[in-house]
C-alpha cells in the first residue's frame, strides 16, 4: 500500500460515520441480559418485555392479589442471577416462568383453593371481573366446575407442566427448560395431565391441545 492510499484511508477513518450501537429494543434477551451485567439499567428491557405477560399467567393461577409480589420477586430474583444467565437461549421467557413458578410453589395451597372454589361455585375470580353477562352465564357450567376440580387434583409437577404450555405459551422445550427437566418428562407429564381432565370431564375433550388454552 503507498504512503497515498494509507492518507486517504486515515482520512476516510476520521469522517467515516461510527455505527449505530445496537437498540436494546431491538436486541434478543441474552443480549439484553448481557448488556445489563454492565449497565443494570437495561434490565428494564426485559421487564418491559414479558412483566405484563407473566403477570397474567400468575393471576390466572393464583388470582389477582398475590401476581404483582411474584412478578416483582420474580424479577429481582432474576436481575440478581443475570450473571448465571445461559447466552445461548436468546429468549429469556423459560427461565423467567421457571423462576416464577418456584416462587408459585410456595402459595399451592392458594391456588388449589382458588381452583376449588371455582369447583363450587363456577364462578371464576379471576375471569368474572371481565366477563359480559352473557359470557358468564356460557361459562359457569359444569364443565368449567368439574374442570377446576380436576385441575385441583393433578398433583404440582403435572398442573405446572400443562399451565405453562397452555396458560403460558410457551412450547414443550421451553417448559422443560423453565422446569429443569428433559422434555420427554414434559410431554408425559402433560399427556397424563390431559388423560386425568377428560376422566375428570366424562370422557369429554376439554378443548386442551398441544398449544391450546384451558377454559
Amino acid at each position: 500500500m503507498t504512503d497515498s492510499e494509507r492518507h486517504q484511508m486515515r482520512q476516510e477513518s476520521r469522517t467515516a460515520t461510527p455505527p449505530r450501537p445496537p437498540d436494546p429494543e431491538e436486541i434478543d434477551d441474552a443480549a439484553v441480559i448481557a448488556r445489563s451485567r454492565y449497565e443494570p439499567e437495561r434490565f428494564a428491557v426485559l421487564f418491559a418485555r414479558h412483566a405484563p405477560a407473566l403477570k397474567r399467567y400468575v393471576i390466572r393461577r393464583l388470582g389477582q392479589d398475590p401476581a404483582e409480589d411474584i412478578v416483582a420477586e420474580t424479577f429481582t430474583l432474576a436481575f440478581q442471577r443475570r450473571g448465571s444467565y445461559d447466552p445461548a437461549y436468546g429468549d429469556a421467557r423459560p427461565w423467567l416462568y421457571g423462576i416464577a413458578t418456584n416462587l408459585m410453589r410456595r402459595r399451592r395451597r392458594q391456588e388449589i383453593s382458588m381452583y376449588r372454589a371455582l369447583s363450587r361455585t363456577g364462578t371464576d375470580p379471576v375471569v368474572e371481573p371481565f366477563t359480559d353477562e352473557v359470557d358468564r352465564r356460557v361459562t359457569a357450567d359444569g364443565q368449567r366446575r368439574r374442570l377446576a376440580a380436576a385441575l385441583a387434583g393433578l398433583s404440582r409437577p403435572y398442573r405446572d407442566a400443562l399451565l405453562l404450555v397452555t396458560w403460558g405459551d410457551l412450547n414443550y422445550e421451553q417448559a422443560a427448560l423453565a422446569l429443569g427437566v428433559p422434555v420427554g418428562t414434559v410431554r408425559s407429564r402433560i399427556s397424563r395431565a390431559r388423560e386425568r381432565l377428560r376422566r375428570a370431564l366424562g370422557g369429554m375433550d376439554p378443548a386442551i391441545e398441544s398449544e391450546g388454552k384451558i377454559g
